[in-house]
């Protein structure tokens, strides 16, 4: 395991849901937990889905969406663990497919051939969910040995309020390696 000031290193991918204005809850538990984090978020995530500031204050770096040039230098350490939470129906079945049009999809790509571990907490309407390209999609990560936590669809319960965000489970599958 690689460290960075004596701690693991945890990338978390945010992709563009609504509920990733909660991210810094999984921020919290990872750091909670000795985990140093970087935030890596898709372009359309970056623009507007979560305090960007609040989340760079949180983690004490610079939000990465876009590549750097060759002569920079790379702002994070290699990850010890990735989460991508939440993970829309476009990232998942892009990184299923190889697409690394984006600084997150190109580190989910790579992510595999790093061996560490990758959890995913999906965020995805049920409509979606049902789509045959994203089951699919499903099978091919697993079997690349990325781990899946429960399906959130947002869709309210009976009462009318809407389940929590799994944040901190994200964490548990990480840790489980």
């Amino acid at each position: 395991m690689t460290e960075h000031a004596g701690k693991p290193f945890l990338y978390v991918v945010v992709c563009a849901a609504g509920i990733a204005a909660g991210v810094s809850k999984l921020i919290t538990a990872a750091q909670e937990r000795d985990w140093e984090v970087g935030v890596i978020a898709t372009p359309v995530a970056a623009n507007g889905f979560f305090d960007v500031a609040a989340v760079e204050a949180q983690t004490g770096r610079r939000i990465r969406s876009a590549w750097r040039s060759p002569a920079d230098p790379r702002p994070f350490p290699p990850p010890d663990a990735v989460v991508v939470a939440p993970a829309t129906f476009n990232t998942v079945n892009k990184w299923a497919a190889g697409i690394a049009d984006t600084l997150a999809l190109g580190t989910l790509c790579e992510a595999a051939g790093l061996g560490v571990p990758v959890a995913v907490l999906p965020c995805v309407a049920d409509a979606l969910a049902a789509h045959p390209a994203y089951r699919d999609s499903l099978v091919r990560l697993r079997g690349m040995g990325v781990r899946f936590g429960a399906p959130y669809s947002g869709t309210p319960l009976a009462d009318g309020t809407r389940p929590e965000f799994p944040w901190e489970s994200a964490l548990d599958l990480v840790e489980r390696a």
